[in-house]
């Protein structure tokens, strides 16, 4: 088992290190940062068409609903008993009133 194991790692040793190695390629340094100063503004350009006017029909107007039925009449109330009649009274008698002067 031992010898296995051993034999093994010889073997993946020597298939690992037949195969080709990359090249390190190193890329050539970024060229200088070209700063740009913008131009004068050039002229406006032309109007744009105008766009076609839709179609298409308006819709109809809504029937005008039913007028509700009336209501019916309340009934009227009774008419109430006549109130009792006071006693008669009785003529004055000898009462003064006395109005205090300021």
């Amino acid at each position: 088992m031992t010898r296995s194991i051993i034999f093994t790692a010889v073997l993946a040793a020597l298939a690992l290190s037949a195969c080709e190695k990359a090249t390190v390629i190193t890329p050539p340094p970024a060229p200088a940062a070209v700063v740009t100063v913008p131009g004068p503004a050039g002229p406006a350009g032309a109007t744009g068409a105008t766009g076609a006017t839709g179609t298409g029909e308006t819709g109809s107007t809504g029937a005008t609903g039913s007028t509700g039925a009336t209501g019916a009449t309340g009934y009227t109330g009774s008419t109430g008993d006549t109130g009792a009649q006071g006693e008669r009274g009785r003529t004055g008698g000898d009462t003064i009133v006395v109005v205090p002067a300021k």
